[in-house]
C-alpha cells in the first residue's frame, strides 16, 4: 500500500445521496453503503495514528437541509478536513436558480470555515453524455462556474467532476441514471485523493463492455427505468417527500475508519472489491 503522508487526522463528510455512497452497496459497512467518501477515508486513515472519520450525509437532502442539519453538527466534531457536495438536488429541480443556490453555498462555506479546516468542494458532473440530464447542462455549468469562484475567495480544494472524463461513461452509473456505481465512486476517491495531493494505490477500473442493444431494445430498458426510478421520483415531489426522509446518518460521530469485512480478510487490499470488475 502507498499512502504519503498528509496533515489530517479529522475527516468529516457532508451533503446528500452522492457522499452517502448512494449506488455503491456494502452490506458490510454502516449504513449499507460504501461510496467515495468511505474510499477516501480508508486511504487517508492509513499510517495516520488516531484517524477519525465522520460521514452526515443523507440522500435526497437540498442545500438548505443540509446547512441546517449537518454543518453545525460537522463543525462540533472539530474537523481538520471537509468535504462538502451540496446542491445538486436543487439544480436538477425544475425552475431553480443556480445563482441563489450558489448564494446558500457560500454561506455554507463560510460557516465550515470559522474553525480554519480544509475544505473541498465538488464541481457538477458534465452531464452531456446523459440523455436524462443533458437538458441540464448549462444550469450545472453556471453553477459550477459560481463554486470556482467560491472556492478562490475561501481558499477551498475544487474536486472537478466536471473535468473526471472516467465518469462521462454510463458503465459508470447505476441502474437509476442518477447515482453512481461501485466503480464511479472508485474514480470519484482517487480524484479526490489527486485533488488532496495524497499518493494513493487506488488503480483506475476497466469496466465491461456494454452489450450490444438494437432501438427496440434500448427503448424497452428506458421504458422500464422510467416505471421503476422516473415515476416514484416525480411522485414524491408532488407529495413533497423524499427519499431520505427517516433517514439518519450512516457515521455521525468521527471515529476509526474499519474496512468491510469482505475487504478485511484479503491480503494486498487496494480499495475495491476482488469482485468488482477487473482493473486497467
Amino acid at each position: 500500500m502507498v499512502t504519503q503522508q498528509h496533515p489530517w487526522s479529522r475527516y468529516v463528510a457532508i451533503g446528500d445521496s452522492f457522499t452517502e455512497g448512494i449506488g455503491d452497496p456494502e452490506p458490510g459497512v454502516p449504513g449499507g453503503h460504501r461510496g467515495w467518501a468511505d474510499r477516501v477515508a480508508e486511504v487517508l486513515s492509513r499510517g495516520t495514528e488516531d484517524f477519525a472519520y465522520a460521514n452526515l450525509a443523507i440522500r435526497g437532502r437540498l442545500i438548505q437541509q443540509i446547512i441546517d442539519e449537518q454543518v453545525e453538527p460537522a463543525l462540533e466534531l472539530r474537523p481538520d478536513l471537509i468535504t462538502i457536495s451540496a446542491g445538486g438536488n436543487d439544480v436538477i429541480r425544475p425552475r431553480t436558480d443556480p445563482d441563489e443556490i450558489s448564494a446558500r453555498f457560500e454561506y455554507a462555506i463560510e460557516r465550515l470555515g470559522r474553525d480554519r479546516a480544509t475544505i473541498v468542494i465538488f464541481t457538477g458532473v458534465d452531464v452531456g453524455f446523459s440523455p436524462v440530464f443533458r437538458g441540464i447542462r448549462g444550469k450545472v455549468a453556471i453553477y459550477n462556474e459560481n463554486l470556482r469562484a467560491i472556492a478562490q475567495k475561501h481558499d477551498c480544494i475544487v474536486a472537478d467532476q466536471w473535468a473526471l472524463a472516467e465518469i462521462q461513461d454510463q458503465r459508470m452509473w447505476d441502474r437509476d441514471r442518477l447515482h453512481l456505481n461501485a466503480l464511479g465512486h472508485h474514480e470519484v476517491a482517487r480524484m479526490v485523493l489527486r485533488a488532496l495531493n495524497v499518493e494513493n494505490d487506488l488503480e483506475p477500473m476497466k469496466p465491461e463492455p456494454l452489450p450490444d442493444r438494437s432501438w427496440r431494445q434500448a427503448r424497452t430498458q428506458d421504458l422500464s427505468w422510467a416505471r421503476e426510478y422516473l415515476v416514484p421520483w416525480v411522485i414524491r415531489r408532488i407529495r413533497h417527500q423524499s427519499s431520505g426522509d427517516f433517514i439518519t446518518a450512516k457515521r455521525p460521530d468521527a471515529g476509526p475508519y474499519a474496512l468491510p469485512a469482505a475487504e478485511a480478510a484479503e491480503a494486498g487490499v487496494h480499495g475495491a472489491d476482488a469482485s468488482r470488475p477487473q482493473r486497467g
